[in-house]
């Protein structure tokens, strides 16, 4: 399997050299040249297997530079770490089945495709030799996901950007209580999308990303996307054994479009046994305006109580545009040209109708999202976080067909302050995650410049 960028200046790249890659260097993201698909036949023993197998079943299909023994022990050391060796166990709670995405070391839905990210990253520098400095932004889990993937790992330096004071209280903590020397936390004064507009700028900078060989941890790192799809078939396989059906919807709470355009890969790969996923945003409502009305434009972004998908800009959009555009790299690189001039994308109706094939979507408000963590809890006895409160409102607002499974991005854990209060009493914390109010923090403050970021880079670099 060979990659090519969404903008058709680069193609016949490697898998190993699309993970270093991360941006391509004409600006677009990397896709694989082909999606392949299961046929038929191959669905039943496909789903037999465990996590781990069939991890590595879908893997081979789009890595073909790695042996196969060692892609298979790389997956198997990955998930080694997770609470349950499920690793992402699908529970029926009401008439919704929650995929549980959240057992992993930093409790959310970005250690799936980070822990694999770092040892795959650790496996490839030991054969060549090289250092690597990783350079990424979050707007909440990703962030620990990725230190936690990589810290203490040799020949790695981690810098991770997210906005000051702007992450929930524990996603921060899980960042800047790790004190490994490997590890630099950068506390930008602004929103996520001013972190991730620095970051993407840095990676324009092809001079600065080569000197300092900067790679991305960041969802256009097409690795994450790779180790996201594997969820959905997974879940896919629970589901049809449970309920004898061949068709399954899924809910994905999503600003970034990162884990949803994973879904949007696995919906190929099963021929379509995903009708539709339904695509749910908090009032950062870019994604829902896309869908329901073709407005692709830029608000300014409004604060919430699920912080993870308070973006206005996309990053994986791109992805997305060039299979909707028929693989036309030309066509997309227009587009996105236009869009970082304009702000705006606009679609017409007939456009519009053609992504309702794909999606459905809902916007979920604050009051909302609380309110549909209450009444689940009374409901089912089961507490979900806010992320995961947004996609079953989405759900019940948007889509009447069942089977349906909606993807728990993260913990409650995480959110302790704003589960207490939908609920209307105390939420007891993990012991692990209450470990880390008591542990010292390192981190630097920087305001929202993309000049102070290089040269704190150019100073603290492998």
């Amino acid at each position: 399997m060979k990659y090519l960028s969404t903008r058709g200046g680069v193609s016949g790249l490697s898998f190993s050299d699309t993970v270093f890659e991360g941006l391509a260097p004409d600006g677009g993201l990397i896709l694989p040249e082909d999606i392949p698909e299961f046929e038929e036949k191959e669905l039943n023993e496909l789903s037999k297997l465990s996590y781990v197998e069939l991890a590595f079943e879908v893997f081979k299909r789009f890595i073909d530079d790695i042996p196969y023994e060692d892609l298979f022990q790389l997956i198997k050391r990955a998930y080694e770490s997770f609470r349950t060796p499920e690793v992402a166990p699908v529970v029926k709670k009401g008439d919704i089945y929650i995929l549980e995405l959240f057992h992993g070391p930093t409790w959310a839905f970005k250690d799936i495709a980070l822990q694999f990210l770092g040892v795959l990253f650790e496996y490839l520098l030991q054969k060549t030799g090289r250092k690597i400095n990783i350079l990424g932004a979050t707007s909440g889990d990703t962030g620990s996901a990725a230190i936690y993937g990589v810290k203490g790992k040799k020949n790695i330096k981690i810098f991770i950007l997210h906005p000051h004071n702007r992450v929930s209280k524990v996603q921060e903590l899980m960042m800047t209580t790790v004190q490994e020397e490997n590890v630099e936390n950068l506390a930008i004064e602004g929103t996520f999308d001013d972190c991730q507009a620095i970051v993407k700028s840095i990676f324009m900078d092809l001079e600065f990303k080569r000197k300092y060989r900067l790679t991305s941890v960041n969802s256009i790192n097409w690795a994450r996307v790779l180790a996201q799809i594997v969820y959905y078939i997974w879940a896919y396989f629970k589901v049809r054994e449970e309920e004898k059906v061949e068709h399954i919807y899924f809910c994905v709470p999503t600003g970034n479009f990162g884990d949803i355009f994973a879904g949007y890969i696995a919906r190929k790969m099963l021929k379509k046994k995903i009708p539709k996923l339904v695509l749910a945003t908090n009032e950062n409502d870019i994604l829902y305006r896309f869908v329901t009305k073709g407005d692709y434009s830029v608000g300014s972004v409004k604060p919430t109580i699920s912080p993870s998908m308070d973006i206005q800009i996309a990053s994986n959009f791109e992805r997305y545009l060039y299979y909707f555009y028929n693989e036309d790299a030309e066509k997309t690189k227009k587009a996105m040209e236009k869009f970082a001039k304009e702000k705006k994308l606009e679609f017409s109706s007939e456009e519009v109708k053609k992504v309702q094939e794909d999606f459905v979507s809902a916007r979920v408000t604050e009051e909302e999202t609380l309110e549909t963590i209450k009444e689940f809890y009374e409901k089912t006895g089961y507490v979900v976080d806010p992320h995961t409160a947004v996609g079953i409102r989405a759900v019940n607002k948007c889509l009447s067909e069942r089977p349906v499974v909606c993807l728990a991005t993260a913990h409650p854990a995480k959110f302790p302050e704003t589960v207490e209060k939908a609920l209307g009493m105390p939420y007891e914390l993990p012991l692990e995650i209450k470990r880390l109010f008591e542990l010292p923090k390192r981190y630097q403050v920087l305001p929202a410049n993309e000049e102070k970021v290089k040269d704190f880079i150019s100073r603290q670099a492998l």
